[in-house]
């Protein structure tokens, strides 16, 4: 006999698993609104992928190179937008404690336990010494800093950093993200070899910004649909 799933106790069931998982283990408004929305993803990434059918096994590798307490925290804000979240295989999670020479960008699955990581640039209201390190965070309008909470990966199109993807701020922390264009996007100022030249990435009015030629896998992997958490715990 077929048994019917609930799909909200289906989600519910991943993200207790994500976060067995992580408790287990030890981007300027870069872009103006004026912008033409791309008719397509502006690059081969497919669309958000839907909510498994079946809880996520345990994972067999657990995450590593994050702190355990900011992936519980992202785990944590999976769950209370979970509604708002369509797709809770893969989340993002921008570690802004961490300096701006290491990949701080994590792509984490949530299933496998695996994590890509990339370099990410912070927002020029958020380190105006350009020290290579966030010190504060910010919601407000024209402020060019990096704003903390959870974000839903939106719509593609094509901008002034070329390819980009809008985001929506789910937290009162940065639910100014879409008026203020708050994107992820592409720049040479993101590139692995600022740090040979500079010991730091340049700085992004806001927008998580990733090396030229990580956006693709970075699109590819995260897509539309999915959360990114920001946070510097």
């Amino acid at each position: 006999m077929t048994q019917n799933i609930d799909p909200a106790t289906t989600r519910r069931a991943l993200i207790k698993s994500a976060f067995v998982i992580a408790s287990g283990a030890a981007v300027t408004a870069c872009v103006s609104r004026t912008t033409h929305v791309a008719s397509a993803p502006p690059l081969a990434v497919p669309s958000a992928a839907p909510i498994p059918s079946a809880p996520a096994v345990a994972a067999k590798k657990l995450p590593t190179g994050i702190r355990p307490e900011l992936v519980k925290r992202a785990v944590a804000a999976l769950d209370r937008h979970s509604m708002r979240v369509p797709s809770h295989d893969r989340i993002a999670i921008a570690d802004f404690a961490a300096p701006s020479y290491r990949p701080r960008f994590h792509l984490v699955h949530l299933g496998s336990g695996t994590v890509e990581s990339f370099l990410v640039a912070h927002g020029i209201g958020s380190d105006p010494e350009h020290t290579g390190l966030l010190h504060r965070f910010s919601n407000e309008v024209n402020s060019e800093a990096t704003c903390e909470g959870a974000f839903l990966t939106d719509e593609y199109y094509v901008g002034k950093h070329g390819h980009s993807q809008r985001l929506r701020g789910l937290d009162p922390t940065n639910n100014n993200a879409y008026d203020r264009a708050i994107v992820v996007h592409s720049s040479w100022y993101a590139n692995s070899d600022m740090i040979a030249k500079h010991g730091k990435l340049g700085r992004s009015q806001g927008c998580f910004a990733v090396g030229e030629q990580e956006l693709a896998k970075v699109f590819e992997r995260l897509g539309p649909g999915r959360m990114i958490y920001s946070a510097k715990v």
